[in-house]
């Protein structure tokens, strides 16, 4: 199996011996089926790819896999011969442990941890994989875009946009470095703008250089382990953001990483789980004060 099976198939026992998957799809969630269920959906429609499902559920009052919208996203799966698996994590402490614990029940050579607001246009994973193999780096991110604001441009926010000519090398983003400037280009519909103008043909994607990538990120595997995954969790406090930065500076640093645009990743624009933000991850993990430039 390269992708999907097809609805003519559903009825019939998934064959022994399927193709590995090419991605494991870690999905950490907490108390949103609605918005679960929409990113499930998403999932679903990547027909081009083979990949297994990793969820994890904190939820404190009801089993995310219970409601029946959710219920239903994880059957449609289960028949298109992706496996699930449903991990319970009552205990929450903090994102990055999170993480943690879904990069520990990986095993596929990319992991792809997709946030639970997200909806993707059917192609997008199989666009990343491509990516990150044809790239050589350490990750891929398509940054969500909300298209609410499809009608705001910001070219002030977009003039940051450099493509990758030639190949990605790694770099040091950090405060007050020059990449840390390109976090402008992932604020509210810019992703689409920017890939507007760009007129890439259906299924293609151009690289470019990223401060980081929020919510859909696509790693190598092995590169991510290598630089101890979110395995820094224990050194924060459960309230704080910032995590996802934290491990794809450091991956940067060694095997570089970039965006794609086209995204294809749309964030459902609901209200955000993570409501206090006092402690940013980096501002622990790394010195403020570090005058390091990016590499190239």
């Amino acid at each position: 199996m390269t992708g999907a099976r097809w609805s003519g198939h559903w009825a019939r026992p998934v064959e022994d011996g399927a193709a590995a998957a090419e991605v494991d799809v870690l999905v950490p969630t907490v108390g949103r089926p609605a918005e679960l269920a929409t990113t499930l959906a998403g999932l679903a429609a990547q027909t081009d790819v083979a990949f297994r499902l990793v969820l994890s559920d904190q939820s404190a009052t009801q089993d995310a896999a219970t409601v029946p919208a959710v219920a239903a996203m994880l059957r449609v799966l289960e028949a298109q011969g992706r496996p699930v698996t449903l991990l319970a994590h009552p205990e929450r402490r903090g994102l990055a442990e999170h993480r943690q614990h879904l990069l520990e029940h990986a095993s596929a050579p990319a992991v792809l941890f997709l946030d639970d607001d997200v909806w993707l246009e059917p192609g997008t994973v199989r666009r990343m994989l491509d990516a990150l193999r044809d790239l050589g780096c350490g990750f891929v991110g398509s940054a969500v875009q909300g298209l609410s604001y499809l009608q705001d441009r910001r070219p002030h926010e977009t003039a940051v946009f450099e493509p990758w000519d030639g190949p990605v090398v790694p770099e040091v983003v950090r405060r007050g470095t020059p990449g840390f400037d390109r976090l402008s280009l992932h604020n509210a519909a810019n992703p689409a703008h920017v890939a507007a103008e760009l007129d890439v043909a259906p299924g293609g994607w151009v690289p470019y250089r990223v401060a980081w990538v929020g919510a859909c990120v696509v790693y190598d595997r092995d590169a991510l382990e290598a630089v101890g995954g979110f395995g820094f969790w224990p050194v924060l406090p459960p309230e704080h953001s910032g995590e996802d930065v934290v491990a794809q500076w450091r991956v940067m640093e060694r095997f570089g990483g970039a965006g794609i645009l086209p995204s294809g990743a749309v964030h459902l624009e609901s209200p955000t789980t993570v409501t206090d933000r006092r402690v940013d991850a980096p501002d622990v993990l790394f010195d403020d004060h570090e005058t390091s430039t990016h590499r190239s």
